[in-house]
């Protein structure tokens, strides 16, 4: 047992936020939260029923008039202080995350930082919510189009970034003046809890901010979505649960962002820095232990350097140190649960059956937790199913092309578009590429997209909407139109 990990998880709260305040679930259930290197259980969390998620939309709605009256320069100074109680304590919010996600703390640490700026970003958002004034063109009157909060938010997040996923959708919501009630995944609620407490120390109201975990996330969040008081709807998960909710929120219409699966293609050309491409391509697929939406997943390089770049990437890969989170050195944690390691597995030997060889990694390990190691598998053919799934995992397969319009075919042969990475010296070539790429994001020569300040989001099934950026605050508005005669 993971003695580390579960002192760390016994200091954070482990019941609902609902009103201000913590509660146990109205049936007293609870749920074990467990650490992924280890598989055994470090925190029992209450469990929330539909009774308790109506009772948190109920709050949030008696919040939302007071919140959403509340001068812009105030709400921000509540995300501003939130910011700097995140920093102030990044540390033990980071070991936190390790304890129930798994991953190494480095990558933890950098998630802190990465989700505190959000609340940073809104912070300086809230003030920038501006409308229009325009003559109506046969010249009769004035049209006067102000942005309001469109109300109280149900927001699901996923495991893989317990903290960046909450205050991705937390900060522009608080910042338009809406109130949310936060679902946040099974497996790593305790991180969901944690920011709910530095934003009730930050000064946020009673009702405002909610946190509902659970073990029958479906019940649960259908209870939110049937409730009148609910305007709106942020889900970060896979495809298949965001088609779900999206026929849930058509019942009553509500406002919904999706942001989706993602399966992104990583294109190097004949003429790319392949020493770049490489480092590139590190972040691109190992970040998070390569269980991101926005994960290079297929790696289409030219033909006559697939194979070089094939052997880098495998050497790479190979070099990683694979261990517990919490432990000195470890670079590669492992995955959330046991079905996703053995997916891997299932990953590997599907590919070599297609003909693609491995050149790093590729069984799972002895011993205990749910560890896969980094893999490398060269010459995957154009048509083989591992090239259709999306991994979500610590695997890289390569593939090779000849020329940039098959590279793009290949590229768009997918149902998803989240994100892609092209790596050329050639500047032309990489804008002409990635204008003709079907995703919503492009690293050109750079192996990370996301930032706080940037518009976040997919076409095609990757999802509606953007996170990120002034698009991220524009989700939680609607806009009224005021015709007006002077």
């Amino acid at each position: 047992m993971s003695t580390t990990a579960r002192a760390v998880a016994a200091a954070a709260p482990a019941d609902l936020f609902v009103g201000g305040a913590w509660r146990p679930a109205s049936d007293g259930a609870r749920f074990e939260v467990s650490d992924p290197a280890t598989g055994e259980p470090v925190a029992s969390v209450a469990s929330a029923t539909p009774a308790d998620a109506v009772l948190a939309v109920e709050a949030a709605a008696s919040a939302l008039p007071g919140w959403s009256g509340t001068a812009p320069r105030e709400r921000a100074e509540v995300l501003r202080r939130a910011f700097e109680s995140m920093r102030a304590e990044q540390e033990e919010l980071a070991r936190l995350i390790v304890a129930e996600n798994g991953k190494a703390l480095p990558d933890a640490r950098a998630e802190v930082a990465y989700a505190a700026e959000f609340l940073r970003w809104y912070a300086e958002e809230a003030v920038r919510l501006s409308g229009t004034l325009g003559h109506a063109p046969a010249g009769g009157n004035r049209i006067l189009v102000q942005r309001r909060p469109i109300g109280v938010a149900v927001l699901v997040t996923p495991w893989n970034f317990p903290a960046a996923m909450a205050t991705r959708k937390i900060g522009p919501a608080l910042a338009a003046g809406c109130s949310v009630v936060l679902k946040p995944a099974a497996a790593t609620p305790l991180t969901a809890l944690a920011i709910a407490g530095h934003l009730r120390r930050a000064g946020a109201p009673p009702g405002v901010v909610n946190v509902v975990p659970t073990r029958h996330s479906g019940p649960v969040v259908r209870a939110m979505l049937d409730h009148p008081e609910v305007r709106k709807v942020s889900f970060t998960g896979s495809t298949e649960v965001g088609k779900v909710l999206l026929r849930q929120a058509a019942d009553r219409v509500l406002g919904a962002s999706m942001e989706l699966g993602g399966n992104a293609p990583f294109l190097v050309f004949a003429d790319a820095d392949l020493d770049e491409a490489v480092a590139g391509a590190m972040v691109a697929k190992m970040r998070n232990g390569g269980e991101a939406c926005t994960a290079a997943n297929r790696f289409l390089v030219h033909a006559s350097v697939a194979d070089d770049f094939a052997r880098r990437l495998a050497d790479a890969m190979g070099r990683l140190r694979v261990g517990p989170g919490l432990e000195p050195g470890t670079e590669v944690g492992p995955l959330i649960d046991e079905g996703a390691r053995d997916g891997m597995q299932d990953v590997v030997d599907e590919a070599v059956a297609a003909g693609a060889t491995v050149l790093t990694g590729g069984s799972v390990p002895p011993g205990p937790g749910w560890f896969y190691p980094p893999t490398v598998l060269a010459g995957v053919p154009a048509d083989a199913p591992v090239l259709r799934r999306e991994i979500f995992g610590p695997i890289a397969p390569v593939t090779s092309f000849d020329t940039a319009d098959e590279a793009i075919a290949l590229a768009n042969r997918c149902e998803t578009g989240l994100a892609g990475y092209v790596y050329t010296r050639d500047l032309a070539l990489g804008l002409r590429v990635a204008e003709r790429l079907e995703v919503g994001m492009v690293g050109l020569n750079r192996g990370v997209v996301s930032d706080p300040a940037a518009p976040f989001g997919g076409v095609k099934e990757s999802g509606l909407g953007r996170e990120g950026g002034h698009e991220g605050l524009l989700e939680y508005t609607e806009t009224t139109m005021i015709a007006v005669q002077w």
